[in-house]
């Protein structure tokens, strides 16, 4: 499957495959003391979110907003979540 930008997709839907990664220990903190970041990426549609974090523990959270938001927009579940398998994607509560 082809994209609009010709780049190949392994997704046939959306929200059938979402990436995420983040990026944390930023040199600088933004305003309000946010040093990292997620993003979740829809690997059919190319659009994403991102989000501030203060730590990397609170990667679970914002993946819960996101997957609450998402997830009411469009009326459909998440099929499947990749990540980098960090320590913070490989804690119980992901696992569940």
């Amino acid at each position: 499957m082809t994209n609009k930008l010709g780049q190949s997709t392994l997704a046939n839907g959306l929200l059938d495959l979402i990436h995420a990664d983040d990026c944390g220990s930023l040199n600088t903190p933004a305003r309000g003391g946010y040093s990292s970041f997620i993003i979740f990426t829809n690997d059919h549609s190319q659009y994403g979110y991102v989000y501030l974090m203060r730590y990397k523990f609170e990667t679970f959270g914002r993946f819960k907003g996101y997957r609450l938001e998402i997830e009411n927009q469009t009326g459909r579940k998440i099929k499947t979540l990749q990540s980098d398998r960090g320590g913070e994607y490989l804690s119980g509560e992901f696992i569940d």
